[in-house]
């Protein structure tokens, strides 16, 4: 799969891990109006894909989806507000939304996730986005909810029984 990760980490970084920060410190209205295009565009691909399909590349999680998943937990949180990505969020997003839910159901991954010190990092630290350093109360999403995603397993992965 190599090779197909290779190609996905690429479009993940350059549009949406990069995207969301061209967004943020877009200095002209047309550059922050092109990266929004750019990575709302990325991200409704990226929907599409998970239509079909548990993970990006089937039924196993690749490095893949760990780089998509650094983006997405921060996303509502923080991007919406502080970057201006706010055509919608990932909570409106039915696939991505319980697809970040699975990945941060993982054995141990939740406890690698500080949703107050993410916030606190990022309103804090671009005073000229957020001069005030007002970090926002909310939204308080709960990641642990059910996802269903095991639903889009292929047969072949399903034990027999």
């Amino acid at each position: 799969l190599q090779p197909q990760i290779n190609q996905l980490n690429e479009f993940i970084y350059e549009k949406i891990n990069n995207g969301v920060y061209r967004c943020g410190f877009a200095t002209s209205q047309a550059a922050y109006e092109e990266a929004y295009d750019a990575l709302f565009s990325a991200l409704d691909t990226i929907e599409t894909r998970l239509s079909t399909k548990r993970y990006l590349l089937g039924d196993s999680i690749t490095e893949a989806d760990w780089r998509l998943f650094t983006t997405l937990i921060r996303f509502d949180n923080v991007y919406v507000g502080h970057f201006k990505t706010n055509r919608n969020t990932i909570e409106s997003m039915a696939y991505i939304s319980d697809y970040l839910r699975d990945l941060y159901q993982q054995p141990g991954i939740a406890a690698t996730v500080d949703m107050d010190h993410i916030k606190q990092h990022y309103y804090f630290s671009h005073q000229q986005i957020n001069p005030t350093q007002i970090v926002p109360a909310g939204p308080d999403i709960d990641f642990l909810r059910p996802h269903n995603r095991e639903q889009l397993m292929t047969s072949t992965s399903h034990p027999q029984g």
